[in-house]
């Protein structure tokens, strides 16, 4: 059994989010600037927290949490409610939703025409909410943090940077050593991603005894390539105010705002951040004073009435709260808050995986996934991942290969007959086969087959797989698309 203390959790969640609004709301006004700035605080009126997308789509989040529990909350659930609920079509954001809308499922849907962006800060800016629904439990708050990242990020850096800060905020609750914190979440992300390099190149610099505005440009140079607005330099910069701040909040955020370049983003994380790791007690009076309480939105649908109802701090947190004991018992992890000391309990996620609760993808996407890559289809019986070698788009005479991949749930063996219902102009290698779908080799079961455009095809084309689980309830229906040139 875990136990949580329940004043201790509730005093960090809030603060996490009362310093979001913080940094958020003094790094707003800065966002896009590129020279080094001296920010020494708010620049705006008191009791007025300005509106920010980093928090507004994790109230998003929350409620798809809410609506559709913990065990069936993937990045299929949290894309329908975005494209919902979240109108904003900026960047990454726009790009992932117009692949979504167009019958493109994650993680797919946030590589595909996406190279510009899917390296950039829309999914870190959102991560708290996993982190605080899983207090502690790193491992959990980054399968989360993948489901939601991948949308609009794909494998990219942008969704390497969430699995970064959701597993260093989650750790926050019951850690206080900021250097320690930082090496567990190298340790949770790829030692050659840039993120990773960024992270690296603040804490060398940092034991140097380099100035934080050497610093600052050589992240700004290993980032020339790919320009403003992306992860690894913004993770640089919040951790630059987490170092060179020497855990003081309002140095902290002030230094990560004068970087530069995504203000509204580094502040927002590292307020946070700081809010979970001290609680209340960190964050300074006058600055708690002079925010409030109050959350202000700009990029949620205003119709969306369970969302409408959260309109402050004390609200958000207190729909949290009620939401980790279900989070970590989906986890296999009962949990009950209590007055007395916190007891957390080992968590061994390879127990899941005999259950067959997850694929052992889920347990580490960024390593097992390959680019162009969908999940197709998920219930009692089966779960489905598709798999093609390259961008799904194909002119005349030009052929795609593609992988159906299965994983029973259910610990039985299953037999299973494809049958593949092809678009107009375009023709398969086979349209169907029987295979054997079994937990016990190290793929369940797969299904290879080879598309060729034998004319001009449509913009936007779907295969139709259908798949008889024999003595199973019912039929697999599911969509693989295909693009024309």
């Amino acid at each position: 059994m875990v136990k949580l203390n329940r004043d201790l959790i509730r005093d960090k969640i809030h603060a996490c989010w009362i310093g979001k609004n913080i940094g958020g709301t003094i790094g707003a006004p800065y966002e896009g600037k590129r020279e080094l700035m001296d920010v020494q605080g708010f620049s705006t009126q008191k009791g007025e927290p300005l509106p920010n997308d980093d928090l507004d789509l994790q109230l998003v989040w929350l409620c798809a949490l809410e609506e559709m529990g913990p065990q069936r909350l993937t990045c299929k659930e949290l894309a329908e409610y975005w494209v919902s609920y979240i109108p904003p079509y900026w960047n990454e954001y726009g790009v992932g939703k117009t692949n979504v809308m167009g019958g493109m499922l994650a993680p797919m849907s946030g590589e595909f025409d996406n190279l510009k962006w899917k390296h950039s800060n829309g999914a870190w800016i959102r991560s708290e909410i996993w982190a605080c629904l899983a207090p502690g439990y790193p491992e959990i708050a980054r399968r989360y943090a993948f489901e939601d990242a991948c949308i609009d990020h794909g494998l990219g850096e942008g969704t390497v940077a969430e699995q970064f800060t959701a597993t260093i905020e989650s750790l926050a609750f019951f850690r206080d050593d900021i250097r320690g914190i930082l090496e567990e979440g190298l340790a949770a992300i790829p030692a050659t991603s840039r993120v990773a390099k960024a992270v690296r190149t603040v804490m060398e610099g940092y034991d140097a005894g380099k100035d934080w505005k050497a610093v600052r440009q050589e992240l700004i140079d290993q980032s020339a390539d790919i320009g403003w607005f992306q992860a690894p330099a913004n993770i640089g910069y919040c951790i630059i105010g987490l170092l060179y701040g020497e855990g003081d909040f309002k140095k902290s955020i002030c230094t990560a705002v004068s970087c530069g370049d995504d203000t509204d983003c580094t502040g927002a994380t590292v307020g946070a951040f700081l809010g979970i790791l001290y609680g209340s007690k960190g964050i300074p009076t006058e600055w708690a004073e002079y925010i409030g309480d109050r959350i202000v939105t700009c990029s949620v649908n205003n119709g969306y009435n369970r969302v409408r109802k959260i309109t402050s701090c004390s609200v958000l947190t207190d729909r949290v709260m009620l939401q980790i004991p279900n989070v970590l018992f989906a986890h296999d992890l009962p949990t009950e808050f209590t007055d007395g000391e916190t007891e957390l309990q080992e968590y061994l996620p390879q127990h899941m995986a005999d259950r067959k609760r997850y694929y052992d993808y889920d347990r580490d996407p960024l390593g097992t996934y390959k680019p162009y890559t969908f999940r197709a289809y998920d219930d009692a019986a089966v779960r489905v991942r598709v798999e093609y070698d390259k961008e799904p788009r194909i002119g005349v005479g030009e052929s795609l290969n593609v992988r159906i991949i299965f994983q029973d749930r259910l610990h039985c063996p299953i037999s299973a007959d494809i049958n593949l219902i092809l678009p107009e102009g375009v023709d398969s290698s086979t349209n169907g086969s029987r295979i054997l779908i079994d937990h016990q080799r190290d793929e369940s079961g797969s299904f290879s087959f080879t598309l060729t455009a034998n004319e001009a095809i449509s913009a936007n084309n779907r295969v139709i797989a259908e798949v008889d689980l024999i003595g199973h309830v019912s039929p697999v229906l599911f969509a693989i698309p295909v693009y024309g040139k």
